[in-house]
């Protein structure tokens, strides 16, 4: 598994097309999420995500866009965060969240981070710091909430985390999607 943090200017044309099959494959095939996926906000993101053999038809493992904050709203937001069904529930999920993570506290740090996720995801989430802000709200007909990660001097490192994690059961990341 190749991991990337790339914004979109230094994506190639190759692993932009495979990231919005990718996003088109879970959030509209799978999802049936009825929406715009190339909605003008990609350019001024940062791209995370796992490619293995790209080669393959379907080569991202795993993705989430992470966008900048702005004046008004300075929070730095995550979404589009997605398992291939080939790697949900093996820690690819984890593994993820703690490359984004690194990355806000490298590109922006003492921003906090926000992500709107499914209800049966808030423990999940926490594990990396994050807190309940909002909802839950109806978003495309199932229940999800916000969750705010502030920053922290006294936050472990992320590998500290993996290590925590060692020898407990995996979570089912099929709602990460």
């Amino acid at each position: 598994m190749n991991w990337k943090t790339l914004e979109f200017d230094q994506l190639s044309a190759r692993e932009l097309y495979l990231i919005l099959r990718a996003r088109s494959a879970v959030f509209v095939v799978e999802q049936s999420h009825v929406c715009l996926d190339a909605d003008g906000r990609d350019e001024n993101a940062l791209h995370v995500f796992a490619v293995e053999d790209m080669a393959r038809p379907m080569p991202i493992l795993a993705y989430a866009r992470v966008l900048p904050g702005d004046a008004e709203d300075p929070d730095i937001t995550i979404d589009k965060v997605l398992t291939s069904p080939l790697r949900r529930g093996d820690g690819t999920a984890e593994l993820l969240v703690e490359r984004i993570l690194e990355a806000i506290a490298q590109r922006w740090p003492g921003h906090a981070a926000r992500v709107s996720a499914p209800l049966g995801l808030r423990t999940f989430y926490e594990q990396f710091g994050f807190r309940k802000t909002e909802g839950p709200y109806l978003e495309h007909g199932v229940p999800f909430i916000g969750l705010t990660r502030q920053v922290r001097g006294s936050q472990p490192r992320f590998g500290v985390l993996r290590r925590a994690r060692e020898g407990a059961s995996l979570v089912n990341t099929f709602e990460l999607l």
